[in-house]
């Protein structure tokens, strides 16, 4: 009971510490990590042993990953590549789907690209769809937001779901592969949401932004845009298939260069190399600490520190002894799945964030996946996947994205209530109800 009440508590006390004080998840996580093992009693070596093992053992694993796939997006974001994509979904589904284009924009955008910047990047396309097609201006900016959020919450390499994976010991391939299926299946009813409810918000943009006037000339073309995410995650998928017992590639020099190409590591250090021709006049001082790849860093930098605390706030649940406890008294209990869904929920509802919902969530969630009955390879995926389908709602009034969509489109409070965070909600219980069926059937 004193471990159950000490988690409890110090959850409690990190939350508050985040929502109230306004500290850094990353000060609340550690500090919060080493009172739990003072409070359980742990001794000075096994919490210093639990601080080492935690920070430098997830870091070790997911730090590159988040790097590498931040300083892509910001690649991508800077020289106009992610609103050549845009362009390109637009141009395959066409203005007359205005809704369903703005939300796969986003889907696609924010896999490399933080949600929020996705928002603010594709805002002026979605003002002029808007006006151009005399359609709810609510609708075509939710439903980007939407898109954004799905694939911000279950597709790596996003650093949340990269992340979550990292600490449950997610095979990464495989985490892409069910993120797509699972978050394209949960788009289906927010697009109908939107469709049948959203589109009843009557607002209209109140200043459009021509995205005609940007300077096309200097983007690059739609297969080198495209080329720094697709080729990443076709050698992550192909390392997975060349990993199978059948070795389909055999098992000589050629499977361990695809092996090698295709770990997440090297497959996203490509990815992010790629990302550097994208510019159509090069220059070395984007490179600079002062250039985009610094600023990159500065965008890497939080999540990777929050990651490493979560990491040790995990390992210290772990040497505490809470495995062995949840095993005993979730003996005759059926949680399965639906317990890191809930946590996650639980955490994203009360403090807003998408990354340390997830991060925390999958700290808490790694020492019991064997009582759960989530620790097979594919079922560690599907509990990577609900604590993403738990971060995705609600995103309400303690969320930046809640506030990048209202503020952007003016929309009250009230209609935000009603479209964006419910529609959050409505996409966290759906993906959930789908990774549950998954789970019965491939489980």
């Amino acid at each position: 009971m004193l471990l159950v009440f000490s988690i409890l508590a110090i959850l409690a006390l990190i939350l508050l510490a985040i929502i109230k004080y306004d500290i850094h998840p990353f000060l609340a996580l550690f500090v919060g990590a080493i009172f739990y093992g003072l409070v359980t009693g742990m001794g000075a070596e096994l919490i210093l042993q639990s601080i080492t093992e935690g920070f430098g053992g997830v870091l070790g694993s997911v730090g590159l990953l988040i790097l590498f796939g931040v300083i892509l997006g910001t690649f991508l974001e800077k020289t106009g590549g992610a609103l050549v994509i845009a362009e390109q979904i637009l141009a395959w589904i066409g203005k007359k789907s205005v809704n369903l284009t703005m939300m796969l924009g986003g889907y696609v955008l924010s896999i490399p690209v933080f949600g929020d910047s996705t928002i603010i990047m594709m805002n002026p396309i979605a003002k002029s769809l808007a006006l151009k097609s005399s359609k709810s201006y609510a609708a075509t900016i939710v439903a980007l937001s939407l898109g954004a959020m799905c694939s911000h919450s279950l597709v790596p390499p996003t650093p949340g779901p990269i992340a979550t994976a990292g600490i449950l010991g997610a095979d990464l391939a495989q985490m892409i592969f069910w993120g797509m299926i699972v978050s394209l299946l949960t788009l289906i009813p927010a697009y109908l949401f939107v469709n049948r409810w959203v589109c009843k918000i009557n607002l209209k943009p109140t200043l459009v932004i021509q995205e005609e006037k940007l300077d096309a000339a200097k983007f690059p073309s739609t297969f080198h845009a495209f080329l720094p995410i697709l080729l990443p995650l076709f050698l992550i998928i192909l390392a997975s298939i060349a990993n199978y017992p059948a070795a389909p590639f055999g098992k000589g020099d050629f499977q361990h260069l695809i092996l090698f190409l295709g770990s997440p590591v090297i497959a996203l250090l490509i990815g992010a190399c790629l990302s550097f021709s994208l510019p159509k006049k090069f220059d070395r001082k984007m490179l600079a600490a002062s250039g985009w790849l610094g600023e990159a860093l500065q965008l890497a930098a939080p999540v990777i520190f929050i990651t490493g605390a979560g990491g040790v706030f995990g390992k210290m649940l772990q040497n505490s002894g809470v495995g062995e406890l949840v095993s005993m008294g979730m003996r005759d209990a059926n949680w399965g799945i639906f317990l890191p869904f809930l946590i996650a929920f639980a955490l994203k509802t009360a403090q807003g964030s998408t990354t340390v919902a997830m991060i925390t969530t999958a700290s808490i969630v790694a020492p019991i996946l064997s009582p759960l009955g989530l620790d097979t390879d594919l079922m560690r995926v599907f509990a990577a996947l609900a604590i993403g389908a738990g971060s995705l709602g609600i995103s309400h009034a303690n969320d930046s994205a809640y506030w990048v969509v209202t503020q952007l489109s003016g929309m009250s409070i009230r209609q935000g209530n009603q479209s964006h965070s419910l529609g959050t909600l409505i996409m966290g219980w759906t993906a959930i109800g789908i990774i549950f069926i998954f789970t019965l059937v491939f489980g």
